[in-house]
């Protein structure tokens, strides 16, 4: 890896930096590889720490360096390509190596922002369903679900508290609903202690949130606040408004 001189570069400091290290990990590094310690290379670079760390950011956000707890900054394989379904289907079936697999199911209070979503009390608790979805035997996204206990009246009659059996029986009840349609959003956001764990990301680490509403003839049925690695996946949607995950040029469609 070469120095290069970036005073006279009009651009900011670190985008052009950020250009100089992408031609670099293509060049001189291999996947997995670490790299140097951030006083090492801004020395080489001859920029603050600051800046580099500015242009290490953006590199993990593009997926081509990750941060890894107790590792270090390595490069990032390739995106994992993963179709993500938003048919109510997988809430039945719950199988597969790429199907979303059910952790565990307690009562608790919703996020205001989410309560206000499902037009429930703040106060009010509901069901918590968390799942993770693993593909190639990497994590690539966490899912709260939120669920109101009008949504699922004959759950009164499962008796495990909580864990992946109640989850289950949750999402099985939430899939006899028959579902009339969904809204989502998609944002950036900071992993959180819980997500970056579940992840094997860093706390603070850039993810892609994607919440979806779920409807029935008589209202909000269900919210999901799904979590994505954002150095692994990159969100498209199809044509028929279906969400999908893809690395390659012309992802396909899934129908929603």
């Amino acid at each position: 890896m070469g120095t290069t001189q970036l005073e006279s570069v009009q651009e900011p400091k670190y985008w052009h930096l950020k250009t100089v290290l992408s031609e670099a990990l293509d060049s001189d590094f291999a996947v997995g590889e670490i790299l140097p310690n951030e006083r090492d290379l801004a020395a080489r670079f001859g920029v603050a720490r600051a800046t580099l760390r500015q242009a290490l950011e953006q590199l993990e956000l593009e997926g081509r360096l990750q941060r890894r707890r107790g590792v270090g900054t390595t490069v990032a394989p390739p995106r994992v390509g993963v179709a993500v379904s938003t048919d109510q289907r997988e809430w039945a079936d719950g199988v597969g190596d790429e199907a979303w697999q059910p952790l565990d199911s307690t009562m608790a209070k919703a996020p205001a922002p989410v309560a206000a979503m499902l037009g429930t009390d703040p106060a009010e608790a509901v069901h918590v369903v968390r799942r993770i979805r693993d593909t190639q035997g990497q994590a690539v996204a966490a899912e709260l679900l939120y669920v109101p206990a009008s949504s699922v009246p004959d759950l009164s009659a499962i008796e495990a508290p909580s864990g992946p059996v109640r989850a289950r029986s949750v999402l099985r009840e939430l899939h006899r609903l028959g579902l009339q349609g969904q809204d989502r959003s998609v944002e950036l956001g900071s992993a959180r202690a819980d997500d970056a764990k579940e992840l094997d990301r860093l706390p603070g680490a850039p993810v892609l949130v994607v919440t979806t509403r779920y409807f029935t003839v008589d209202g909000t049925a269900a919210v999901s606040v799904a979590t994505y690695r954002a150095d692994t996946c990159r969100l498209t949607f199809g044509d028929s408004g279906a969400l999908e995950i893809s690395h390659d040029e012309q992802p396909e469609r899934q129908a929603s």
